[in-house]
């Protein structure tokens, strides 16, 4: 290699990309007391602005749900034998936390608190939909993988925060009374308004008994045991036939459980069949044959009454025993210290953002001078300036 070619090697300049790292930490050092003094004068005026803002408490409450357990009516179930299915259907939820924070997050319970608190004022809101989506934005309600539901409200009043964080618990009890979620819930509320449905029959058809008159003739021409086996067999048959129209509800008709009641059904129907042609209502005419069929009517609304009274009584014995009942954890207190807004984090944050926007700016700057330092950039940039004021024009 000759002597020439070697000098030419030996003073070549560095490569692009050197050089540009070279321009880059010289720009960077140009401008070093503005990136270092920006970024810290936004941060301590973003500090100084979070003092004027008013603080925010977080008040905090823990809680329960109710806990579904597994019904203790099956034995009364299983003597009763036709209203076995009539609360069956009720099914568990995969998640019954969710269900109870969507409960909260309703709207009957949100306009409760907006009145209970008078939101509309303390948000200054003209509409309640408006007081509403304030009041959910300040609330987070949300179900952890231990089954506790958290309940986090902001105020700037540590007072109010936890009043309301309190009130979510106080109104979920309030709408639970009014709703049947539970299994146990589900029966009590059936066995409840059938229950209220047989007495009123029970009271007509005693009532009807009384005014037919009662005679020796009547009573010798049908036993009272005979006719109370009759009134029970009806009541059961009707019972039964109650079950399997709940059944088709939920199996399908060749479920082997649907078929045995099928069974059941229809042996019960038999010996219905088989009792009324054995009744010895041959001699008993006009006034006695009245007599006999109130009582028997009578004593079927009695036997229907009593087995509602019994499953109704189980039902709340469980419903007692599972609770509608909210067992809280951590009660809402009035916080000592803000959580909003967190003042360092703040002024941290702007510093950085601060100090990233200035070194952009400084790149953007050096390249334009660069771009215009160069011949053939400076005439495309001028065209591109007269392009722009021809635009205006």
């Amino acid at each position: 290699m000759s002597d020439a070619t070697q000098a030419g090697v030996a003073h070549a300049p560095p490569d692009d990309e050197e050089i540009s790292l070279l321009d880059l930490l010289q720009v960077v050092a140009e401008n070093l007391r503005l990136l270092i003094l920006g970024p810290l004068a936004a941060g301590v005026l973003a500090l100084a602005i979070t003092f004027a803002i008013a603080p925010t408490f977080t008040a905090t409450t823990k809680f329960m749900p109710p806990q579904q357990q597994q019904s203790g009516a099956a034995a009364m179930l299983s003597s009763l034998g036709a209203l076995g299915g009539l609360a069956g259907a009720a099914t568990g939820i995969k998640n019954p936390a969710d269900q109870y924070v969507a409960f909260m997050k309703s709207r009957s319970v949100l306009d409760v608190m907006v009145d209970r608190f008078k939101l509309m004022d303390r948000y200054e809101s003209k509409f309640r939909e408006d007081a509403r989506k304030e009041l959910e934005k300040n609330s987070i309600i949300a179900s952890g993988k231990d089954g506790l539901i958290t309940i986090d409200v902001d105020d700037v009043d540590p007072q109010v925060a936890a009043q309301i964080a309190n009130a979510y618990v106080e109104e979920l009890g309030h709408l639970l009374n009014r709703l049947a979620v539970t299994e146990a819930q589900q029966r009590r509320l059936f066995f409840e308004k059938q229950l209220g449905s047989a007495k009123d029959n029970l009271v007509k058809s005693e009532q009807a008994l009384k005014a037919s008159g009662v005679n020796s003739s009547a009573l010798k021409a049908s036993p009272i045991a005979a006719v109370e086996g009759l009134a029970k067999l009806k009541a059961a048959i009707t019972a039964q036939e109650v079950k399997l129209a709940s059944m088709r509800g939920y199996l399908a008709e060749s479920a082997p459980d649907f078929k045995q009641a099928q069974t059941e059904l229809f042996a019960m129907r038999s010996q219905m069949a088989r009792a009324e042609q054995e009744e010895p209502a041959a001699g008993a005419k006009g006034a006695d044959s009245d007599y006999i069929a109130k009582y028997r009517d009578f004593k079927y609304h009695e036997t229907l009454f009593e087995l509602f009274a019994k499953q109704y009584e189980m039902a709340r014995v469980d419903e007692s025993r599972e609770g509608a009942v909210i067992q809280v954890v951590d009660v809402a207190q009035p916080p000592e210290r803000k959580s909003k807004p967190k003042k360092a984090n703040i002024a941290l944050m702007t510093t950085l953002a601060a100090g990233f926007a200035l070194l952009l700016f400084i790149f953007i700057r050096q390249a334009w001078r660069n771009a215009s330092a160069n011949p053939e950039t400076a005439v495309k940039l001028a065209a591109l300036r007269a392009s722009a004021k021809g635009a205006k024009a």
